[in-house]
């Protein structure tokens, strides 16, 4: 938990593993987000969150082709269109 302790063991295990320090360090932090040790969004939550992004531009893309859908069936159904 030592800042100052943690930099050096970083390094030296990235050395030990052949794993550049800052990848260590980021698996690390992402390992104690997860583990609910430090503040930040896990894995399940970013994974969550890239999925509900997704099926939110799929919906908003349905919304545009129905809306287009509806008026031109609406034109045509229109009596004085023709």
């Amino acid at each position: 938990r030592d800042p100052a302790s943690a930099v050096g063991a970083i390094r030296r295990i990235g050395d030990q593993l052949g794993v550049h320090p800052e990848a260590l360090r980021g698996w690390v932090k992402k390992a104690e987000v997860d583990a609910g040790e430090a503040a930040g969004v896990s894995s399940e939550e970013r994974r969550e969150l890239r999925e509900l992004r997704r099926r939110c531009r799929e919906l908003e893309s349905t919304i545009e082709i129905l809306k287009a859908a509806t008026s031109f069936f609406a034109r045509e159904c229109d009596p004085l269109h023709r």
